[in-house]
């Protein structure tokens, strides 16, 4: 900080273990990338480069470098990992993300219907060579998971080996752990809430009221993903009290 306030609530360094920000790279160029490790680097954890945009970007290699150099960690869209299962091409997936020398990656079913066992096997392998995070939830509204089921799945990847477990939103936040006007789910947020350890678990909260209710409901180090480049410092000052939106949330009583 450029001024020391008192009563700023305390955030770990980085390399963090909660409080993650993951944020959604949605084509950036690697001079933006730049723009954005030397404006908000020091509060970004994850990059997300989303859906299936790795295979399209220029300059892919140099991109990932900025972000690696800068303490991100940087995976590809669950949906690109879809995409490779759907023409059968897992092993294909695993040598793109060894020749890109990306650490971490992402497993969805989204959009792919895929057997929870099927999916827990390639989370299981996966892991042998990089950091997993696997992401429950569904990306259209033709698929309905219950509560129960969402608990059930979050705890079978976490057993097979996911990292975190993302709770799917989309980038518009108005599905999976959100209704259709954006609002939270709460029952379903709370029976996830009782039944895991929130400090696995990634949630999607793309818009600035969805980060506002999870860092009045579950505290500053809550880990948020989906976040826009541009949002990057206003999602921090939410963290910290220091926006309208929190700033009465972390004063002494």
């Amino acid at each position: 900080m450029n001024y020391v306030l008192t009563h700023i609530p305390e955030r770990e360094n980085k390399p963090r273990n909660k409080g993650l920000t993951m944020v959604m790279d949605k084509g950036l160029s690697t001079r933006e990338a730049e723009d954005l490790v030397a404006s908000s680097g020091k509060y970004v954890d994850i990059v997300k480069l989303g859906f299936g945009t790795s295979l399209l970007c220029p300059d892919l290699e140099n991109k990932i470098n900025v972000y690696k150099q800068a303490d991100i960690k940087v995976y590809f869209g669950g949906t690109l990992f879809e995409a490779f299962v759907a023409r059968d091409q897992f092993e294909e997936y695993r040598k793109y993300l060894l020749d890109c020398e990306v650490e971490y990656v992402e497993i969805s079913d989204g959009v792919l219907p895929i057997d929870e066992s099927l999916k827990c096997d390639y989370i299981r392998e996966l892991a042998k060579d990089f950091t997993v995070l696997s992401e429950v939830g569904l990306k259209t509204g033709e698929r309905h998971l219950t509560n129960d089921e969402w608990v059930e799945k979050m705890k079978a990847e976490r057993v097979a080996g996911a990292w975190k477990v993302i709770a799917e939103a989309r980038e518009s936040g108005t599905i999976g752990i959100f209704n259709k006007d954006g609002s939270a789910n709460t029952e379903l947020i709370k029976t996830i809430d009782e039944a895991m350890n929130a400090d696995n678990i990634l949630w999607e909260a793309p818009l600035k009221s969805q980060q506002v209710w999870f860092i009045k409901n579950f505290g500053p180090e809550v880990n948020l993903g989906n976040i826009a480049t541009n949002e990057v410092i206003a999602l921090e000052t939410l963290r910290a009290g220091l926006r309208g939106d929190t700033l009465l949330d972390f004063l002494p009583k």
